[in-house]
């Protein structure tokens, strides 16, 4: 019998996950059928609860659900644990077991992918909602010199430092007006600006020499990304860590991690 897997988000329309997850299932041999869910902003948890209630064997949740999706599951393993966010979600029988992957991703694309060296570097990541919430603890265990949060509402950044505070002193939450003297060897944006091309106020001077601009939004130059570019920096959007999450989410359903970078190459040469 096929197992039926989807992605909800709100936009949806746009995902790639149903093509990667397709790839992968032809790579492996396994016998899956991936659709797109379009929830809206009030019901995410209906729509997931209605999609396991018709046989639904596991869902990735995309913007704005993650952190819905984490009050919504029974049992919260790995990264979910802490991260107060969950993107992969399998039925076990009548239980729903929450997983987050998004940090599990983002690691493998930055190091095995593009060959950044996380540890003794200085990060930045901008934004303190589900999707940094998911990466603060993979990026920590690669023992950065620094990571520092950024977030327009400052007690935001302020309180995910504090959830995450034991696991590295070298963590700290500060407002973008603060970042005029500060120069950062990876700067990761994990807001959602990329999805209506705003910026957040950044100084020109933000990246030190060699650095990485790193946007989780994928398919498009973001404001983020141009901003980067103009200033001569490497600049890469986040499909690479779409398809490692989703790797890592295909191997929580299907006990077998798919080869990747064929499929990011694939993707990479779509129009």
């Amino acid at each position: 019998m096929t197992d039926r897997y989807a992605v909800i988000g709100n936009p949806v329309g746009h995902s790639k996950s149903p093509l990667i997850h397709e790839a992968f299932a032809r790579q492996t041999g396994q016998d899956i059928a991936y659709s797109r869910l379009l929830a809206p902003l009030d019901d995410f948890t209906a729509t997931a609860r209605r999609f396991f209630a018709e046989g639904g064997a596991g869902i990735n949740i995309t913007v704005p659900f993650k952190q819905e999706a984490w009050r919504l599951v029974d049992v919260r393993e790995g990264g979910a644990v802490t991260a107060e966010a969950v993107n992969t979600i399998r039925r076990d029988g009548n239980r729903l077991i929450g997983h987050n992957t998004d940090g599990l991703g983002l690691v493998a694309d930055l190091e095995r992918n593009l060959g950044i060296r996380i540890a003794g570097s200085s990060v930045l990541l901008m934004g303190a909602g589900g999707a940094s919430n998911g990466v603060v603890q993979p990026l920590l265990e690669r023992a950065p010199r620094q990571l520092v949060i950024v977030n327009r509402t400052p007690d935001k950044a302020e309180a995910l430092v504090k959830r995450f505070a034991s696991l590295s002193p070298t963590l700290r939450a500060t407002g973008y007006a603060a970042l005029n003297d500060e120069r950062f060897d990876l700067v990761i944006n994990a807001t959602s600006t990329g999805l209506d091309g705003a910026l957040p106020p950044l100084p020109g001077t933000l990246f030190a020499p060699g650095a990485l601009a790193y946007d989780m939004m994928y398919g498009r130059i973001t404001a983020f990304l141009a901003f980067a570019q103009a200033r001569s920096v490497r600049a890469v959007d986040g499909l690479g860590m779409l398809v490692e999450q989703a790797a890592e989410a295909f191997l929580i359903w299907r006990g077998v991690r798919p080869q990747t970078a064929p499929v990011i190459a694939q993707l990479r040469a779509e129009p």
